[in-house]
């Protein structure tokens, strides 16, 4: 079925124009850098460009950059004037990411701070920083943090984005010892009755084999306790 779900997906890539030289760049160079494969399918990121664009996002924050292939379709989302910080923690993705968006003429849209997201997180929001679009695609033992400062650094009507929330499946597994599932356990718990946010997840199916994305609408950034 999986082999299904790989054809399925380049002929979709195929019908919608869901790849360019820039975007090809981008996954050559994390090959080449051995970079794990695990940046968003060429679809899933037009679906992420869609959904920036469509809530006409001026600013977008991104957790996880890997080599800048998400990043790529977030920033191409963006009106004139518009801008992206991405927080990568490993330096060398960060290198990779910075001269790939630079081939694809983004280097002047997109900010790529290097560290541990959670060390970041705060300074942005000394610096009052206020995003309409927030993407989060790193380790997933501190997912729940992350969300948590997203809520705070999102407006009102702002969306944010959490990938791979399925596991295939693993996310059912109450005793399990994985702390990425649990991590993502831990952010479902946390989101079940915070009415600062309005949330939902959808399962996928692709080349990426079986996983999935919550999608969270910030309603505000008041506690909701």
């Amino acid at each position: 079925m999986s082999e299904t779900w790989s054809r399925v997906d380049g002929y979709i890539d195929a019908c919608t124009g869901s790849n360019d030289d820039a975007l090809a760049n981008a996954l050559r160079t994390a090959a080449e850098a051995g970079m794990p494969a695990i940046n968003v399918a060429p679809n899933q990121g037009k679906f992420l460009h869609l959904l920036a664009k469509g809530i006409q996002a001026n600013r977008i924050l991104e957790i996880g950059t890997l080599a800048g292939y998400s990043t790529i379709w977030l920033a191409r989302a963006l009106p004139d004037g518009g801008s992206l910080v991405t927080l990568e923690f490993d330096p060398m993705h960060a290198e990779v990411a910075a001269a790939n968006l630079e081939y694809a003429g983004l280097a002047d849209v997109v900010q790529v701070r290097q560290g541990a997201a959670i060390d970041h997180l705060p300074g942005l929001a000394a610096e009052g920083l206020v995003f309409d679009f927030v993407f989060i695609d790193a380790d997933k033992r501190s997912v729940p943090e992350y969300f948590e400062w997203a809520i705070r650094l999102t407006r009102p009507g702002g969306m944010i984005i959490v990938d791979n929330v399925v596991r295939g499946g693993a996310i059912l597994d109450e005793s399990t010892e994985d702390p990425d599932v649990q991590g993502i356990r831990r952010f479902f718990d946390a989101v079940s009755n915070d009415k600062r946010v309005s949330v939902t997840a959808i399962q996928t199916v692709g080349g990426k084999s079986y996983d999935g994305f919550a999608l969270a609408l910030v309603n505000s950034v008041e506690s909701s306790e």
